[in-house]
């Protein structure tokens, strides 16, 4: 049986940045699978510029998507 299974759904190759926050400028910790976080110093959300893509992170991109 062929494992169909992305290797970028492995929780291991999650990857973690920093954001500031728009509203209080705090520094928040988001991971590369969220889009958006609430931070702690105000209670508001911080969003990413856009929506975060596998392609983004994901060490199997090029495998799983191709070299475009």
């Amino acid at each position: 049986m062929i494992n169909e299974k992305c290797p970028g759904q492995d929780r291991r190759n999650i990857k973690v940045e920093n954001l500031t926050c728009p509203a209080c400028g705090y520094t928040v910790e988001i991971f590369s699978d969220e889009i958006k976080v609430k931070c702690p110093g105000c209670g508001k959300f911080a969003c990413r510029a856009r929506l975060p893509s596998c392609v983004d992170w994901c060490k199997s991109a090029k495998a799983c998507m191709g070299e475009k």
